[in-house]
């Protein structure tokens, strides 16, 4: 048997190199641009005798900051209390907001009523809840913990609940022709169709949570990436500070390109590959 590649295929693997090739250039040409005009902004501050003591906010002194810090175990101790409440509070939020989506999308009156209700604390500041939730769980990290999760529930509930809306009614039907149980409809019909939904909302859930975790970790711990901002600041060390915030960017772009690939991968029933 000849394994070949056929020329048809030699010219699919040359054009998804191509995309390839023209999506990395495309990054690179992007941070590129930013690169230049942070150095640019870190020689005017250099250059102004009055903004000499924020000189170090430049790119330069960030990137020779980074081994230091590295040494010092600050960068990882930091991303490792921050990763493990953000993972726990999108995992509390996946938890009770994907079958509150289903519930939401499936079940007409517990959506009529619901709505309202979601909608109304949906729009509360999550960081308005943080009198509350100090008063209420026992831990720092339980409360910030707890502001992530409701912060992101809604994204994910209803992301859910319009994938779910979207699917065809004659899906069920037929299922329930052919003797499928509720279990059997909810994982050969149900997930599969709105796993594309799904991670899309967690990907606006990750977005909303990375932005409310770092103000959160500002009040009460002494760990994770906003005390050591918050720390870089108070002890004028600005180039920690924004060695940070690069550090910051870095996780969350490639939490988010996680996401993508993942909901490219689960596009099917959209037209995607």
């Amino acid at each position: 048997m000849n394994f070949a590649a056929t020329p048809a295929r030699q010219g699919g693997f040359l054009n998804l190199g191509q995309i390839a090739l023209q999506r990395l250039t495309w990054a690179a040409g992007g941070l590129s641009i930013l690169a230049v005009v942070w150095l640019i902004a870190g020689h005017l501050l250099t250059s102004n005798p009055k903004l000499a003591s924020y000189s170090t906010f430049g790119l330069i002194p960030t990137l020779q900051a980074f081994p230091d810090m590295w040494e010092a175990g600050k960068i990882q101790n930091a991303s490792m209390a921050s990763g493990y409440r953000l993972g726990a509070g999108l995992l509390i939020a996946i938890l009770i907001g994907a079958p509150l989506g289903v519930l939401v999308g499936r079940i007409k009156w517990f959506a009529a009523y619901s709505n309202s209700p979601f909608q109304f604390i949906r729009m509360i500041s999550p960081l308005a809840w943080m009198p509350i939730a100090v008063l209420v769980f026992a831990t720092w990290n339980g409360s910030i913990i707890f502001l992530i999760a409701i912060a992101s529930v809604w994204p994910v509930l209803f992301a859910t609940a319009a994938g779910l809306a979207k699917v065809d009614p004659a899906w069920f039907k037929v299922a329930r022709n052919l003797g499928a149980h509720p279990l059997q409809m909810l994982t050969r019909i149900i997930m599969p169709a709105i796993a594309f939904d799904v991670f899309s909302g967690i990907r606006l859930a990750l977005g909303v949570a990375w932005i409310v975790l770092v103000p959160a970790e500002y009040l009460g711990v002494t760990s994770g990436l906003g005390y050591a901002i918050e720390d870089s600041r108070e002890t004028l060390t600005y180039n920690h500070l924004t060695a940070l915030v690069l550090t910051i960017g870095v996780i969350g772009y490639v939490l988010d390109s996680i996401l993508v690939l993942l909901i490219k991968h689960f596009s099917w029933h959209r037209g995607g590959a």
